[in-house]
């Protein structure tokens, strides 16, 4: 016996015998065998859900940091270097082009962290993940 999920009206019957009853009635079955029938949600929230995910139209603390990375690393290293993403755990990934500009974030990188941490909402950066790219 089926067992109603949430959002869907009881069905006493399962799988087999609906399609016994489609076939003597002479009708198709659409329903597969193993649809799991779930209420229908609302679009608004869903869309509020993924704004918020991936912080669309919303100030990003990446943003702040690229627009400050002069002054975060000096105008020397930011023209070889950027900044990336933050990931969930306080990582933000900084990216560079020239072997130089790399020694010298991994060499000032408690200096940069700081700085960065200073900047309006980005006290959650925790580390930095210096890589060529």
């Amino acid at each position: 016996m089926n067992t109603p999920t949430a959002g869907s009206s009881p069905n006493p019957f399962n799988h087999a015998a609906r399609e016994l009853i489609a076939a003597f009635r002479g009708v198709a079955n659409d329903v597969p065998a193993r649809q799991v029938r779930r209420s229908t949600k609302s679009l608004g929230p869903l869309l509020e859900e993924l704004l918020v995910k991936h912080q669309i139209g919303r100030a990003a603390p990446e943003d702040a940091i690229r627009e400050n990375w002069p002054s975060v690393v000096g105008p020397a290293i930011a023209h070889y270097s950027h900044a990336g993403q933050i990931d969930p755990r306080g990582k933000l990934v900084v990216l560079y082009n020239q072997a130089v500009a790399g020694n010298e974030l991994r060499f000032h990188q408690a200096a940069i962290l700081a700085r960065i941490r200073a900047l309006p909402g980005c006290d959650h950066v925790k580390s930095l993940a210096i890589r060529a790219g």
